[in-house]
């Protein structure tokens, strides 16, 4: 069986936390946005709301041994991708770490990381959770570090996301739903800890924007 039909099989009746449709594509197409960033097989990633390890599949294959770190609160989801999505032997030849801290408090690796990547996690994340998340890379981002994230832009003719609360399903929740926020407001957060936020492209996959943020 192919990848996305393994993961056809395993999402039959119940929501895995991330579309059927195009689950593969979407999984290679972010390790190519990393690529294009300059991810490198040595680089340390850390991969926030990894979930069932869409995009972990293709990144953990790609780096060396003990470079990849993922957080995911959503246990059950882990396991199924570590246990059914990944390829036999691939946990030990390729000794990923995870961590379930529902902040995504990337201190938990006590490492620096090179790279880090939220995908279609600020779609769901509050302004304080992107705050914490801003804060985090500052901290745990080596010099070079490169954050990659993707969200939906508000504008006038959809709100700007002001509630205080993951929105969408979740280790705590079975609600779906996606939020957006502010370029002006994102850039704003970014300025204040000196970093240098610029729009990439949207995604092909599901149309997100996509956000390149590095330290200044």
């Amino acid at each position: 069986m192919t990848l996305q039909e393994r993961f056809e099989a395993l999402a039959k009746g119940k929501f895995l936390g991330v579309p059927v449709e195009g689950f593969e594509a979407g999984g290679r197409e972010q390790l190519r946005y990393l690529m294009r960033a300059g991810l490198s097989p040595c680089c340390k990633l850390v991969d926030l709301g990894c979930g069932v390890l869409r995009a972990g599949y293709w990144i953990i294959r790609f780096l060396d041994a003990g470079c990849y770190c993922g957080i995911e609160p959503h246990r059950e989801r882990l396991q199924i991708g570590i246990n059914l999505i990944l390829d036999p032997g691939t946990v030990e030849l390729k000794r990923p770490r995870f961590n379930g801290n529902p902040n995504f408090d990337t201190s938990v690796f006590a490492e620096p990381f090179d790279f880090f990547l939220a995908y279609s996690i600020w779609t769901h994340a509050s302004k304080p959770q992107i705050q914490s998340m801003l804060d985090n890379f500052v901290r745990d981002s080596s010099d070079r570090g490169i954050f990659l994230t993707t969200y939906l832009p508000a504008g006038w003719w959809s709100r700007d996301y002001r509630g205080e609360q993951w929105y969408g399903t979740s280790h705590e929740s079975e609600v779906p739903g996606c939020i957006r926020h502010s370029f002006r407001w994102i850039r704003a957060e970014c300025e204040r800890r000196k970093l240098l936020v610029s729009k990439l492209s949207r995604d092909e996959t599901h149309g997100q924007s996509w956000l390149r943020i590095a330290k200044l």
